[in-house]
């Protein structure tokens, strides 16, 4: 498996797994497709032509050599310069690292980190809230966000593994995708009652357990133990937070529980106003959850080593 394979596998299984179903994003690539081909030249020339087969802007290779055999990888949550030494460290010291993987974007998939937010649109729907409400609320987070990473200075990392002969990629909303599917299967099965009963379901998961040793696992954040949970609805992807006016009309449409990574005090005073539950799983524990069975699909029989690094835990299930 060389690079360019890992990388192609990784947004192919995040296709299989998005909320919104494979053939929703079939749609959206075709949308896209269409797009660019009624495009000026002149249009094309900044057309970022990854958008054909990868619908997730926030994932994308930064920089590398496709086609270069990958047999050991450097995986962390987040990869910064100093990451990117350490993995250059490591080969002085003879640990052939093939790849670097950060699971938040950097580059320019942290530059376009708004557009993938559209995705949320379409999983509120489906849990009744009215699409015209869902992007109509979507349209000005989404705007705000894009204001929000614009002066950021986004090539700095991916400028750094360029110079190291480093191969870099990050894999955002796929692994997100993963973990907000799985526990949303886990939940619509089992039922739990009370918000404890989903705290306790979360630490039965290895990621989580592994948290709350360092003080990081699953808690009630809105609501009591003992409150009862009704139906959940897991909010874990779609690139970042969505819009706080978005509570009013999930909690309208039935939703009593929302199951996150992390919520802003801001957008917490809004669901408290809805009178929503919420259980914030862990931010990074959800992440670690969500790139371990991203990577399991990946990586299947394959012989390929992953090291941890930056707040990452392997913990395989196949």
């Amino acid at each position: 498996m060389n690079v360019a394979d890992f990388f192609s596998k990784a947004i192919a299984i995040g296709i299989e797994h998005d909320p919104r179903g494979p053939e929703a994003v079939r749609l959206e690539l075709a949308r896209v497709r269409k797009e660019y081909d009624e495009m000026k030249q002149k249009d094309r020339d900044f057309f970022d032509i990854d958008r054909l087969e990868n619908p997730y802007s926030d994932s994308r290779l930064l920089a590398g050599t496709p086609s270069i055999e990958v047999k050991t990888v450097l995986l962390g949550i987040d990869i910064d310069t100093g990451e990117l030494l350490l993995a250059d460290r490591l080969k002085e010291r003879g640990v052939p690292i093939d790849l670097v993987v950060s699971h938040h974007p950097g580059g320019r998939a942290l530059a376009n980190l708004s557009a993938v937010m559209a995705m949320q649109a379409d999983i509120v729907s489906s849990f009744g809230v009215p699409i015209n409400i869902a992007e109509g609320v979507m349209e000005s987070r989404m705007n705000e966000i894009s204001r929000r990473v614009m002066p950021i200075n986004h090539t700095r990392v991916s400028d750094a593994a360029k110079l190291l002969n480093l191969p870099f990629c990050c894999l955002h909303t796929p692994a997100d995708n993963m973990v907000a599917t799985y526990l949303q299967r886990i939940f619509e099965e089992k039922k739990p009652h009370t918000l404890d009963d989903v705290v306790e379901l979360l630490l039965e998961i290895p990621e989580y357990q592994e948290a709350a040793k360092v003080n990081a696992g699953p808690r009630v954040f809105l609501g009591s133990k003992k409150r009862r949970a009704g139906r959940i609805f897991v909010d874990m992807t779609g690139g970042t937070e969505g819009s706080k006016d978005i509570f009013e009309s999930l909690s309208l449409s039935g939703v009593n529980t929302i199951v996150g990574m992390h919520l802003s005090e801001e957008h917490r005073k809004e669901a408290e106003l809805r009178h929503l539950n919420v259980v914030i799983a862990g931010h990074v524990a959800s992440d670690n959850l969500g790139i371990n069975l991203l990577l399991d699909g990946i990586l299947q029989d394959k012989q390929i080593t992953v090291l941890e690094c930056s707040g990452f835990r392997r913990f395989p299930r196949s």
